[in-house]
């Protein structure tokens, strides 16, 4: 697979997620979700969504109580613009006129009729499911990869974009709703893909948005700090994790890929263990069914080591850079033999997918130091990219970060600390603030950089900082600019402005090179 920067194909004609045409009536969708159905059920349905806005003739309208907007508000438009139903939690209101599915819960209800809608098509592809705070994007990129090099045309849906086959377009989000997701799996089997693969964000979990697919294999990465605003609780977090192996979403998977080098992991692995599940484990610093041994890492040449499996030992050379990749292609490893594919060609797929846009990505420059982007933007993620980067300089690693607003707080200033632990000099910087005021952000890091004895700076602009970074670069020094990635805007206030990391430091460096 080609490595590639947000390089799409435009899409022909139908998009992704377009409606099919279904054959399915009202009382098939009823019977699904277990709904309360007072009417005839003939009328066919072509639609499910919770999405006023994608209403039409033949649509079933989700009405959701959210924690910023209800959906009823809109029952009225949808209806008039030819919705063939609603499907509550709520009593069908008096003077209602036509067809309303009352259901216990409305989240959950969506994917069941998303998935009675269009035929199942989870069912009809080996289905890979991938959770973990740290590596899933790239961890999606190598499974992909790896059903390509055995000749399986494959769907992907990750945080960087969505695709089947050779045809490509930008993610919206890490997991669409449900209702996206199965018309995407239909129109990949109608496609002809026989292996998906798709990253499941805690917050899809938590949301239903991945309830009754059929996952042939789940993985799990790991588990660190973030998303605390939303789950509160590391406990919560984790427990919001699990759904993907428990059979809280329909059913459980075929088998778990599970790295037990993380605690959460290991805790993990022995409740699906308890359970009777199929448990795979992967790990470098432990025991497991998957490992590596013989790990070399190279700004050059990437990394090799030795793949260690129930399969075979095999030596794999990747253009991957760092340990925390190994993780990600143990885990890809372990799931495409779950899917029963050729050691040999799982070893040929990783050496040659150059993985995520924006994870430990080198920016192409003449220069003798080096600029990596990566999308590290928790403390965890920040400590595996700059101990890589430190375990790789000859020279210093400086590094660029900030970290977003209106998300949570209390990763800032560990991640400060994480910046203060590696690096030897430190340029504190904004992220996509939103509505946060940029310097009260830049504060609460660095706070965790004080007392470290590590130069810092603070330059609130991310484009000066950056320029700031590559200006002050000395020979054999790595310069890494974090938070992120592949992400080619900034959120400043309400506004989305264009902002790409690399194009920037492309910039600055050819800036540099003028000077020079």
């Amino acid at each position: 697979m080609q490595n590639f920067r947000l390089s799409y194909n435009s899409l022909s004609e139908p998009h992704f997620f377009d409606v099919n045409e279904p054959q399915i009536n009202i009382q098939q969708v009823s019977n699904a979700i277990g709904a309360t159905y007072p009417c005839d059920g003939s009328a066919t349905v072509t639609d499910v969504t919770h999405d006023s806005r994608q209403a039409r003739e033949g649509t079933l309208f989700v009405a959701i109580k959210g924690t910023t907007m209800d959906g009823h508000r809109f029952v009225d438009d949808v209806m008039r613009r030819g919705a063939v139903g609603i499907i509550s939690e709520s009593d069908v209101p008096e003077g209602f006129e036509g067809v309303w599915l009352k259901v216990a819960n409305a989240r959950e209800a969506l994917a069941k009729a998303a998935a009675a809608i269009n035929g199942d098509p989870s069912h009809d592809l080996a289905l890979i499911g991938i959770t973990g705070t740290n590596g899933k994007t790239t961890t999606t990129y190598l499974c992909y990869a790896l059903a390509q090099a055995c000749d399986r045309k494959a769907a992907m849906l990750s945080t960087v974009e969505y695709r089947i086959g050779s045809e490509s377009e930008p993610a919206v989000r890490t997991t669409p709703e449900a209702s996206d997701t199965n018309r995407f799996l239909r129109r990949a089997v109608d496609a002809g893909c026989t292996v998906g693969v798709m990253e499941a964000s805690s917050q899809a979990l938590d949301l239903h948005r991945c309830d009754w697919l059929r996952f042939k294999v789940a993985v799990f990465t790991n588990l660190t700090r973030d998303h605390l605003d939303y789950h509160h609780t590391m406990e919560n977090y984790y427990e919001a994790k699990k759904r993907l192996f428990d059979g809280r979403l329909g059913e459980k998977p075929g088998s778990s890929v599970i790295n037990i080098d993380d605690e959460w992991g290991r805790k993990l692995a022995a409740e699906l263990t308890a359970d009777g599940q199929r448990v795979v484990t992967f790990a470098q610093d432990r025991e497991a069914d998957l490992t590596a041994k013989n790990v070399e890492v190279s700004l050059v040449r990437g990394t090799s080591f030795v793949l260690s499996t129930p399969a075979g030992e095999r030596t794999v050379t990747s253009p991957l850079v760092g340990r925390p990749h190994v993780y990600n292609m143990l885990s890809a490893s372990a799931a495409a033999l779950e899917l029963g594919f050729d050691l040999e060609h799982i070893v040929q797929g990783l050496s040659t997918c150059g993985g995520a846009p924006g994870r430990f990505e080198r920016v192409p420059h003449d220069g003798d130091f080096a600029v990596v982007v990566d999308y590290a933007h928790t403390d965890d993620a920040l400590l595996n990219t700059l101990q890589t980067a430190r375990d790789l300089a000859e020279g210093r690693v400086i590094t660029v970060f900030g970290c977003g607003g209106d998300r949570d707080r209390s990763k800032r200033k560990p991640m400060g600390e994480a910046a203060a632990k590696f690096s030897d000099l430190v340029i504190i910087t904004s992220d996509n603030p939103r509505n946060e005021d940029p310097l009260a952000i830049i504060s609460e890091i660095e706070a965790g950089v004080v007392g470290h004895n590590v130069p810092y700076e603070v330059i609130a602009d991310r484009r000066d900082a950056i320029y700031r970074a590559v200006a002050v670069a000395w020979a054999n020094d790595v310069v890494i600019i974090a938070g992120k990635g592949h992400e080619n805007y900034q959120i400043v206030g309400s506004e989305k402005y264009h902002f790409d990391d690399a194009e920037v430091a492309a910039e600055a460096l050819a800036k540099r090179s003028e000077e020079d």
